[in-house]
């Protein structure tokens, strides 16, 4: 009140001595909205350099980049970037021109290669040159070395049917292309974290159904607007690895060497029993006087009666890896209360208070 009667200026903060008022920065405007890049954004003109990128494709992706390659050409020419692709030598290459005005166009094109090369299809790879959208090739080759556990954690990714991995697409609005050691992700750049995530987290040995459901009630609490300033981690599940105690891993250890250990065999002083040659066997069965021929049939039957037991047998230890882990649920408060008060006899099974048998020991005494 002083200074203001004595006609002084307010203590402004140092930090914000020089910050000017902005009439035109008003609330409707969204910072975060990334504007799209136009020929009269580029103040500098020209490129004074030309800039290229190459990339090597497999054989098997030839005939595909051949059909193909004009409608690359035709989406690259409107961004001003000059596309070759060599068959002699198996690669594609891109590289800025004098139309081309958006000095990052070139890495997106890089990447729209990229993705052709790793069979992408055309009709997604060109979504990579907007500017919302980005690319992540994540390499899983190194992470598992058994080759039996990596192609089942790989399997993982996918689930039966391609259930899971569209479930991660629906979930992070990104396309997910599982192929050899790498994962292909296109999306927006805070899906593609997410994905990267799960991915890896997979190959750990974490099922991708745990980060699922973390991301489905995620989206749910987004909705709520009275929770945007609030922590989420109360809503959250957290799963923790199970970790066994010394005894109950020394358990474990010993019912598993009880069931593989043989009994002890009774000495006896005379030989085995000598047991029938092939030849033996084959006259026994009459197979001996069939001809080759015969034989051969004999054998494809008996093949194809064995056939269907092997393919049930298969398909189910295939179903297998798609199976998500058990989980325990959490112990209610009736369950821990009765757990605390009821002793269970083993013999007879009948449930007897332990508050009673303290009532009872002290009218007793």
């Amino acid at each position: 009140m002083q200074a203001a009667a004595l006609g002084e200026q307010p203590v402004v903060n140092k930090n914000k001595r020089h910050r000017k008022e902005k009439p035109w920065d008003t609330e409707d405007i969204d910072h975060w909205k990334v504007e799209q890049f136009q020929p009269d954004d580029n103040k500098g003109g020209i490129f004074t350099e030309e800039s290229s990128f190459a990339t090597l494709f497999p054989k098997y992706r030839e005939k595909y980049l051949r059909e193909v390659w004009s409608a690359v050409t035709k989406i690259l020419d409107l961004h001003g970037i000059a596309c070759m692709l060599d068959l002699v030598h198996g690669s594609m290459s891109v590289r800025t021109t004098r139309k081309t005005f958006d000095p990052y166009i070139i890495f997106k094109a890089r990447d729209t290669i990229k993705l052709l090369a790793r069979g992408v299809a055309i009709t997604q790879a060109q979504k990579v040159l907007q500017d919302d959208v980005a690319c992540d090739i994540i390499k899983i080759g190194n992470l598992v070395r058994n080759k039996d556990r990596f192609i089942k954690r790989r399997q993982r990714i996918i689930g039966p049917d391609g259930s899971t991995l569209k479930a991660i697409e629906l979930l992070t609005q990104c396309y997910v292309l599982v192929q050899g050691n790498t994962v292909c992700v296109m999306g927006p750049y805070k899906a593609l974290k997410e994905v990267r995530r799960i991915v890896v987290d997979c190959m750990k040995n974490i099922h991708p159904i745990y980060r699922i459901k973390e991301l489905m009630i995620r989206r749910e609490l987004a909705k709520d607007p009275k929770l945007a300033t609030e922590s989420w981690d109360r809503f959250l599940p957290k799963f923790r690895k199970q970790r066994l105690k010394t005894s109950e891993k020394t358990t474990k250890k010993n019912e598993k060497h009880a069931a593989t250990k043989t009994t002890k065999k009774i000495y006896t002083p005379f030989p085995p029993p000598q047991q029938p040659r092939k030849v033996d066997l084959q006259l026994e069965s009459g197979e001996y006087f069939l001809k080759h021929h015969e034989r051969e049939a004999q054998e494809v039957q008996r093949r194809k009666q064995k056939a269907p037991e092997v393919t049930v047998k298969r398909r189910a230890e295939r179903a297998e890896v798609w199976i998500a882990p058990e989980e325990e649920a959490a112990p209610t408060v009736e369950k821990k209360r009765k757990r605390r008060h009821t002793e269970v006899n083993g013999d007879d099974g009948t449930a007897r208070s332990t508050k009673k048998k303290k009532d009872v020991a002290a009218q007793g005494s």
